[in-house]
């Protein structure tokens, strides 16, 4: 079982820029990937972005690419989505999750999720 805990959300105007922080706690070393996802009302929750604990960026949504940064520091076990430029369709609460092998963008490949941190951008 992982542990994990988002943290960094808020309220900013467009344009501007956040950091989430997700740290993970745990048998951190069973999961392969860590990804972000976020999910607005009435809404499936979508997928952002996903990073290898062992290295590499999976791949990026294509409504974030050039605007989000995903990263890892291993010795803190912790996960980091740097969104910048961020826009009001950005609104949403943001999750990170813990999974497997399968597919990174796939809610079905991830067993362990945080509570969600939820990050508000005005026009």
């Amino acid at each position: 079982q992982v542990q994990l805990v988002e943290s960094g959300g808020g309220l900013v105007q467009a344009g501007g820029s956040l950091r989430l922080s997700c740290a993970a706690s745990g048998r951190t070393f069973s999961s392969y990937v860590m990804g972000w996802f976020r999910q607005t009302p009435g809404k499936e929750r979508e997928f952002v972005t996903a990073i290898r604990w062992s290295g590499g960026v999976m791949e990026y949504a294509d409504s974030v690419k050039g605007r989000f940064t995903i990263s890892r520091d291993n010795a803190k076990n912790t996960v980091y989505l740097q969104m910048n430029s961020l826009k009001p369709e950005d609104t949403a609460v943001y999750y990170c999750a813990a999974g497997g092998l399968g597919p990174a963008a796939s809610r079905l490949n991830y067993y362990n999720w945080g509570q969600g941190t939820q990050v508000t951008v005005s026009s």
